[in-house]
């Protein structure tokens, strides 16, 4: 275990954990007052549930690490069947939350497939890439195979309706896609249909939006001046706008932790989507700031493994899990400001959610896999060498 550890990205290891647990402690305080007030459960429901999620994610990625990377193959093909079958489950029998069948209620614990539908297409286009790539393949079309199936995982999240995970799916797809090594004259035609492709679809979401997007989507991309008069009696206006209160309330160094007046109901999501405004409400902007330069920092050790990987599949998966994190960042945080349209997009590791948290570790543990692989050849190489 020691000598496993030692050749982990120690520096990954420990951002995952710090914000791990800085999460579970700003969910406590966010999600108090709702829990009291509102919920009628303790004080401590939200912290509790979420410790003993963050739990179940080490635990499943320990067991998920144990597999070697060679089984990932098999394992992503099995598992995109399953994603795809529990998807279309979902649409017939899924639990509607916020107007959205995203969910199986399972109990103490709600199962959201379009979550691991991100994992899963990320390990399904890395192992179905690296094949490609090992038969020197020339023909464009094939490369664009794996896409296909990734992108018609996210048109079935799309009906659920989940447009902010079916746009990540389908971005997370496209910068794998495009990371692909493959010969010149390939990579051209390829980027040329593509754009073809591109042009052709986003006319085609113009033309027929009203039959694509549901007018609660569409009423998302009015995102500009969100405290307006016409905008502070909307919905998300209301709630941009209470979390551009949070931000001001904070000022550099916050009210003090527990101290947020905008977690007294004004602030919807508190301890979800908006738990960014109340971080810096309590702790301050200079604590803001900080979080997302250690955001930074995990995202570029991630791409160092990404780059230093040892196969195709090892670095597209390392790849994928920073686009997958960076995504969920960039989206979360633009939103909260009113930068762009909502989605419901959590923050990585503070925000409340059983799915994403599993799912985002399990992902970090792969990515340490993948460092340890690495160094494991590296060694193979050097008494090779000797």
């Amino acid at each position: 275990m020691k000598k496993k550890l030692a050749k982990m990205d120690l520096l990954l290891l420990f951002f995952t954990i710090l914000y791990s647990v800085l999460g579970c402690i700003m969910i406590f305080s966010a999600s108090s007052v709702l829990t009291v007030l509102k919920q009628g459960v303790a004080s401590n429901y939200y912290f509790i549930r979420q410790c003993a999620i963050l739990g179940i994610s080490a635990l499943a990625a320990i067991i998920v690490t144990r597999f070697p990377l060679k089984y990932y193959k098999l394992l992503s093909y099995l598992l995109m069947v399953l994603i795809g079958a529990s998807l279309v489950g979902l649409l017939l029998a899924g639990k509607i939350t916020n107007g959205t069948k995203g969910w199986y209620d399972l109990g103490f614990f709600n199962f959201q497939p379009a979550e691991f539908a991100k994992s899963i297409i990320i390990i399904y286009l890395a192992c179905s890439y690296e094949e490609i790539v090992k038969r020197k393949e020339t023909r464009a079309f094939i490369y664009f195979i794996p896409l296909f199936f990734a992108e018609v995982i996210a048109l079935l999240v799309l009906k659920q309706p989940d447009l902010g995970s079916a746009i990540i799916i389908g971005i997370i797809a496209l910068l794998i896609f495009l990371a692909v090594p493959m010969p010149q004259k390939t990579r051209l035609r390829s980027n040329l249909i593509l754009l073809a492709v591109a042009v052709v679809g986003v006319l085609g979401c113009l033309i027929f939006k009203d039959k694509i997007f549901t007018g609660y989507q569409l009423s998302r991309f009015s995102f500009f001046a969100p405290c307006s008069e016409e905008k502070r009696n909307e919905r998300l206006g209301y709630q941009v706008c209470n979390g551009y209160i949070a931000i001001k309330n904070g000022g550099l160094f916050g009210l003090g932790f527990g101290n947020s007046t905008q977690k007294y109901l004004y602030l919807p999501e508190a301890h979800t989507d908006f738990i960014f405004p109340i971080i810096v409400e309590e702790l301050g902007l200079v604590t803001g700031i900080l979080v997302i330069l250690g955001y930074i920092v995990i995202l570029l050790r991630i791409l160092k493994i990404a780059k230093k990987a040892p196969s195709v599949s090892m670095s597209l998966i390392a790849y994928g899990t920073c686009c997958y994190l960076a995504l969920h960042i960039l989206v979360n945080l633009l939103g909260v400001l009113g930068l762009m349209p909502l989605t419901g997009v959590p923050l990585p590791f503070f925000s409340y959610g059983g799915s994403f948290a599993v799912n985002a570790i399990v992902m970090i543990g792969i990515t340490e896999k993948v460092a340890v692989e690495r160094e494991n050849k590296k060694f193979r190489d050097k008494i090779a060498s000797l």
